[in-house]
């Protein structure tokens, strides 16, 4: 029987989301001494683990069928290989963590004040190709210092005139005197598949296993909503779910004027939804987690 590969980070900001993804997706692994290879024990999916900066050409070449790696990284080394990137990799879902934004930065000093002013200056990254790809859509020429690491220091050192480099929260910058002046591209994990078509079961196993991901990810995002409501307050109640399509309503033993509710709730419920149910009658309201789902 084919097995599916799947390359994800095997140490960083993306390692431990990557596989807890995988783990409630239902697969389990036999973890090697080694850690690199895993061998999938409950289904035939096995998993690689190797640095982010080489899944995209372990997806290119065919060594793997997935991989979960940053929109950044799968880009730039797609780039580095003069490769478009809706044409080396195709892009299935975006995993909704692992969020950063690659930033132009300049000197909290500078007279830059927008992409023009960077005509014949020098900016450092670790994301060559990604840089150059912005600076021919705004139709500046400057010259690029690859760095492939302490890039914010750059400018204080005299090397650049301006940086391109992730962002989180900022304090990086500020520490060396830099402020944020535009965005070059915003980025989280991503799934990928390989290029290449697989075979018929194979392909059937992958379209399994994207259905479980998409069902834990709705499950993330959904909440199990139980209360007992006026039955003459039920339209108002109902509108007052966040995301509920219609809610299931049960009679209660011995109260012909009140019911239980349950609904599903796609939306986030916040303490003002919970207030706003009160306010409208409601208790005995209970939010749950929902651990599996598929729609």
């Amino acid at each position: 029987m084919p097995r599916l590969k799947i390359a994800i980070q095997k140490s960083g900001r993306l390692a431990d989301k990557s596989l807890a993804l995988l783990e409630r997706s239902g697969l389990q692994f036999a973890r090697s001494k080694d850690k690199l290879f895993w061998y999938g024990r409950n289904q035939p999916v096995d998993l690689l683990l190797v640095r982010d900066d080489d899944i995209p050409r372990l997806l290119v070449e065919g060594v793997c069928q997935l991989g979960i790696v940053g929109e950044n990284v799968a880009e730039e080394k797609l780039l580095e290989s003069r490769c478009r990137t809706d044409a080396g990799l195709e892009p299935l879902i975006r995993l909704g963590f692992g969020h950063c934004r690659l930033m132009l930065a300049v000197p909290e000093s500078t007279t830059i004040r927008q992409p023009t002013d960077l005509e014949g200056k020098r900016l450092a990254t670790s994301y060559p190709g990604l840089t150059r790809r912005w600076l021919e859509q705004h139709g500046v020429e400057a010259d690029i210092v690859t760095l492939n690491g302490a890039v914010e220091i750059a400018p204080s050192l005299g090397t650049a005139d301006a940086i391109v480099d992730l962002v989180s929260t900022g304090t990086t910058l500020r520490a060396n005197h830099l402020k944020a002046m535009d965005t070059v591209m915003e980025s989280q994990a991503m799934l990928y598949r390989c290029p290449d078509r697989l075979a018929d079961e194979t392909e059937a196993l992958l379209a399994k296993l994207l259905l479980r991901i998409q069902g834990v990810q709705q499950a993330m995002e959904t909440k199990y909503v139980m209360l007992h409501a006026p039955r003459d307050r039920l339209a108002e109640i109902s509108d007052i779910l966040p995301g509920a399509e219609s809610p299931t309503i049960l009679s209660l033993e011995g109260q012909p004027d009140r019911v239980a509710v349950h609904a599903v709730c796609t939306e986030q419920v916040f303490w003002e939804h919970l207030e706003e149910l009160k306010a409208a009658g409601a208790s005995a309201v209970l939010v749950l987690p929902v651990e599996k789902m598929l729609a």
